[in-house]
Order: structure tokens, then sequence, then C-alpha cells
């Protein structure tokens, strides 16, 4: 009988051995140097994280800098856990906790995000399902586990880079498919995990979250196969819950980091809204749900909805006086602190943002420990409550302050606009078949192997298959491609070679 470490080292394909190529002795590690080979990897450094990297040169992060920081956080919480001899103990006991896996899951787990970020997901996911009839529609970080299983070439066929299950596991921050994987399927719970939960007003559209498509849910299994018995089938592994912590934290720091130094973010506005909330939040605590919805100008008023909201969805953790110490605390040190100069380019302007975030990332790291039994909504890793209000306060100023801006709203409704005429232009494309032989290799590839994948008797099997082929297609495009492309096919490129057609 296999041990545990031999299952959760397993490939999909073939032994647990070192293949042509790989460096490493470990299997964890020869995994992280496969996926930063991979050119999905490469193509991150390309794809928008918040605000489009055209236009701001090195000022901000992209996927692939945001993914290099999740996995220097997640290796740093993986080492420290590990160290610490009673947490360690428990960390075994729910399956284990190789830094090797969570830096090398971080690294790939936004592989499959699509150009121009979650606007891109979400008009991919809409395309998906109500124009090519895909019920499984598009999610990010499905699309990483298809990559790194399916559409990533290794060798001579089409294998995925064949990680092992321990990285597969820790890749998978939503181990559940859209529909009916496990059973019963935790958006169903009463309280369901974060992301579990379908779309409002739609039930029947299934999880709004989830790690993978139905073509990949026997890999799902057998990555998950070494934890069975150990945690909930529906439950992250520690290493995913570390690497989806770790996520969380780079999101809140160095989101608002790059708005700061590309001069979105005004200290006026935030102050404002902050200060108001602390003068007055007695008062807005009495206001109805109803009434708050319509104070869209006041200051202080989405502050109060967030506490709202967080008091009715994360009940298990919530608490009113940790959330006015977070306010505060994100007060002194983003409002009267990185706020109160404009970041000018110098080189004591570069010091302060370091400061800041080194500050917040050692807090935040030292904040984190490992539970045996966790509420439905977390993960066995977790951040102290202080620390976790003050993360939602963070990323409460991020969403309010830039996400809800008209101009960035503007830009976006064009992107939204580019990507649905772009997948209607290839759609059509496909199906004119005096043109089939010009199609780009890699979509004819794609086709093969969706149409392979698919089971002979599937419904409308041809249309299923070419729907997802396109789908892979446009999600492994950077920005620049994305555009590119729209503008050959619109007859608007003077360029006739273009490196629109790499992956």
């Amino acid at each position: 009988m296999e041990q545990p470490a031999d299952l959760r080292s397993r490939r999909l394909f073939g032994g647990g051995g070192r293949a042509v190529g790989d460096l490493a002795a470990s299997p964890y590690r020869a995994d992280r140097d496969r996926i930063v080979g991979s050119p999905f990897f490469t193509r991150l450094n390309g794809v928008t994280q918040v605000v489009s990297p055209g236009g701001t040169g090195l000022l901000v992060h992209n996927r692939l800098t945001h993914s290099l920081k999740v996995a220097q956080i997640g290796r740093a919480v993986a080492e420290r856990l590990r160290a610490d001899a009673g947490q360690a103990a428990l960390l075994d006991a729910l399956g284990g906790c190789d830094p090797d896996v969570v830096e090398a899951a971080a690294l790939a787990h936004d592989l499959g995000h699509p150009p121009f970020g979650h606007l891109g997901e979400e008009v991919l996911d809409r395309l998906a399902r109500q124009r090519l009839g895909l019920p499984d529609g598009f999610e990010g970080n499905a699309q990483s586990y298809r990559i790194v299983t399916s559409t990533e070439i290794r060798g001579s066929a089409t294998i995925g880079l064949n990680l092992t299950a321990a990285v597969r596991a820790a890749m998978l921050k939503y181990p559940w498919t859209r529909f009916d994987y496990p059973d019963p399927h935790p958006r169903h719970f009463d309280r369901p995990p974060r992301g579990a939960g379908a779309a409002v007003g739609n039930p029947a559209s299934g999880s709004v979250k989830f790690g993978a498509y139905r073509t990949e849910l026997g890999d799902l299994r057998q990555a998950r196969a070494p934890f069975a018995g150990l945690i909930p089938a529906w439950q992250q592994t520690v290493e995913a819950s570390i690497m989806d912590t770790a996520d969380d934290i780079a999101y809140a720091i160095h989101d608002v980091e790059d708005v700061y130094r590309v001069g979105v973010l005004q200290q006026g506005a935030v102050a404002a809204e902050v200060t108001a909330w602390q003068r007055e939040g007695g008062q807005l605590g009495t206001v109805t749900d109803a009434a708050l919805a319509g104070e869209t100008r006041r200051p202080g008023a989405a502050l109060e909805r967030l506490r709202r909201q967080l008091r009715r969805k994360d009940g298990w953790i919530y608490d009113d006086d940790a959330f006015a110490a977070a306010v505060e605390h994100v007060r002194a040190e983003l409002v009267d602190g990185l706020l109160a100069t404009p970041f000018d380019g110098s080189v004591e302007a570069e010091q302060f943002v370091a400061r800041f975030s080194d500050r917040w990332t050692s807090r935040l790291v030292d904040a984190i420990s490992v539970v045996a039994d966790p509420p439905v909504r977390s993960g066995h890793v977790l951040l102290a409550p202080v620390q976790w209000h003050e993360v939602q306060v963070l990323k409460f100023v991020h969403h309010r302050f830039v996400l809800e801006r008209a101009d960035l709203a503007l830009h976006q409704r064009g992107q939204a606009r580019l990507l649905a005429t772009l997948v209607e232009a290839l759609l059509a494309w496909t199906l004119d078949s005096r043109e089939a032989a010009r199609l780009p290799r890699r979509l004819a590839d794609l086709i093969e192997l969706c149409e392979a994948e698919l089971h002979p008797r599937t419904q409308d099997r041809a249309n299923q298959a070419r729907g997802r082929a396109i789908i892979d297609y446009v999600a492994g495009l950077t920005d620049a491609q994305t555009v590119a492309m729209l503008d050959a096919l619109s007859g608007r490129s003077g360029a006739l070679w273009t490196d629109a057609f790499v992956l």
C-alpha cells in the first residue's frame, strides 16, 4: 500500500520520478520549475492585475509580479508554521505542509487569469454560458487548473504540466465544480463556504467560484485522494489555505500601493470616509439598511455598509470593537501615513512605500495560525481577528475608491466590448468552412483537444468543443495580444505580423 507521502507526490501521468528537463530532485521543486518555465507563466507579465500595465510602465503590479509576491508570502507563512512544533504536528495531521508545495501553487494560481483582470473573467463567463452554450462557463481558478492538467504542452503530448497531487490540490482554493461535485455540493449548505454560493438572483447558475471544470474532475479527485479522511471534500488543503491567505494579503497591500503610486488613491476622499464613520458611526448605525443603501454620497455610509455586510456574512469572526480598531489602524497607517504625501517617484518616496508594504506584510504574516476545526467560511490557516478586520478595511478602500470610479468603468466597458467582439469574430472564423485550414494553429489544436476530451455521446459535441476551445484560446492571450488580434480581425491593423498568435 502506498504511503501518504507517495500519494502526495504522485503525478497524473507516469511515476513520481524526474522527467527530462527537471533540474531539481524534489518533486515539488520540479513542479515549481515547470510552472516558472511555462509560457502561460511568462504571459502573466502582460495581464492586468487592477490597472492595465500598458499605460503605467513599471509603476504597478501585473499578474506575474502579483504571483511572485503571493509565492514569497506563502512560503514565508509555511516556513513559519512548520518551525512551530505544535503547529507542525497539526499540519501533518491535516495532510502535510511543504513550503515548496505552497510556493509552486502560489506561482500557478493565476495562470488561467484572462486579459483585463477580473473584468475579463466576468465577460468570458457570460459569453461562455450565454453565447457558446457551455454550462460550466468560465472561471479563472478552474482555467488555471485546466492549464496545468490539460492545455499546456509538455513533451510531445497535451498533458498539462503533469504536476504532483499535492501541488494541484494546493491550487484548489475552491475544491468543487460549478454544479455537482462533491455531493452534497457546498452551495447547498445553510452557510456555504466562501465562493460556493450561487450568483444573487440566479440560483440555477451554480457556484460563483469553483476550482475545476467537469472535464478535469478526474484530475481533481486524484489530487485530493491523499487528503481523504483528513479534511472534508469541500475544504481547502492546508497548503491551499496558506496560498489563499497569502493571496489576500498581497491583494490588500500591493493593490493599494499600486493605486497610490499612479495617483489614483487620494487622501482627501479616503480621509472623509474614514473620519466621518468614526465621528458618526453611532448615528449611522441607527439608519435602516434600505435607507443606508440610498446614501451613495454620504461620507461614512459605505464603511457602515461594509461593517453590516461583514457582521451578516462572517459572524464567525466579526467583532464591533475589532472593526473599529481596524478602521483606526488603517486611518493612522494609510490616511495619515502613506497618503499624506503624494508619490513623486523620488528615492525617499520609494523608501516610504517599501516601509509601508514591509510593515504591513510582517504584521499580517505574524498573525497567521492553523486551527484544527475551522468555520465553514474559513480555511484551516487564518489571520487573527484583529488583522482579519484590517485586511477587510484595506480591501474596502481599494474597492470603494478605485474599482467604483466612473473613469475605470468607462475603460472596462470598452474592454468588455472588445472581448465580446473578439469571441464573435473567432466563432465566425471557426464556422467558415472555406477558411478552416487557415485557423491559428493553436486554436485548431485546442478544438481537437476539446473534442477528444468530451464523451462521444455529449449533446452538441462539436459546438461544445468549439466553444471551449475559443474560450481557452482567448483566455491565453495577454491584454496587448487581445487588442492586436481584434485590430487584425477588424482590418484596423497595418502590421501583417504581430505577436497575437503566441500560445
